[in-house]
């Protein structure tokens, strides 16, 4: 999972570069919806149990990794903002 990782963060890249900001501040308030989130809680019981369903942990595997890319951009937006604060 890290080598994975640190692909997405390679890729995305050029997004952080991009950032403004503004941009930055807003991303760092992007959240999933507790739908979502109550999704998640689920799957990831199911999982401890050892009961996914074939289906439930593709929807899980692709939820997580969405996840993973947010929580990269985020991270880019923290470096963003400390890096300004610093300026």
């Amino acid at each position: 999972m890290i080598r994975h990782t640190e692909l997405l963060s390679e890729i995305l890249e050029p997004v952080g570069r991009c950032l403004t900001v503004e941009a930055a501040r807003e991303l760092l308030a992007v959240r999933a919806p507790e739908s979502v989130q109550e999704r998640m809680r689920e799957f990831a019981m199911k999982s401890t149990a050892g009961t996914l369903t074939d289906d439930e942990r593709a929807e899980y595997d692709s939820l997580v990794s969405a996840g993973n890319v947010v929580a990269i951009l985020q991270a880019k937006a923290r470096r963003l903002l400390s890096q300004s604060s610093e300026a």
